[in-house]
């Protein structure tokens, strides 16, 4: 299946939880640890962390932004339209895992975003798919993500 039918056919997945690894095994406390990990970094501005979790041959999908393929103009983006403006938060009991055979784990859920430039504003959950990509045993990379507001 190419990138581009697997991410179009995952964007049709319900969040029902069908197919998605217990939330007590391995890869779910993997996949979560690596999603706080990640999302601890783009709060706080640490873009070295960001860009040790891309993967060089990142696809990031934003459905105002289009899509990115080049690592540092992505973690550029950020430094210049997230860095101390934006905080992220995952619905709790949101995220989901589903194992992809020989390749790694596709992490999806719910998130919402606060500005700080904007206070007065409620921030509405909006859907995420990061595809994890394990590297080996114990290395773990972004492949492609989907953000959606």
């Amino acid at each position: 299946m190419t990138s581009s039918r697997l991410i179009a056919f995952l964007l049709f997945i319900p969040f029902i939880g069908i197919g998605q690894v217990a939330k007590d095994s391995e890869l779910f406390k993997t996949i979560a640890a690596l999603d706080k990990q990640y999302f601890d970094a783009y709060n706080t501005c640490d873009l070295k962390t960001q860009a040790d979790l891309y993967a060089e041959d990142i696809k990031f999908y934003h459905d105002n932004g289009g899509l990115s393929t080049v690592k540092q103009d992505i973690i550029n983006s950020i430094e210049r339209n997230i860095c101390n403006k934006v905080t992220r938060t995952l619905v709790t009991e949101s995220l989901e895992v589903h194992a992809i055979k020989d390749f790694g784990a596709v992490a999806m859920g719910l998130h919402s975003f606060y500005n700080n430039q904007e206070p007065d504003a409620t921030p509405k959950p909006t859907k995420f798919i990061m595809i994890w990509r394990q590297v080996n045993a114990t290395k773990w990379e972004i492949a492609e993500v989907i953000s959606l507001h």
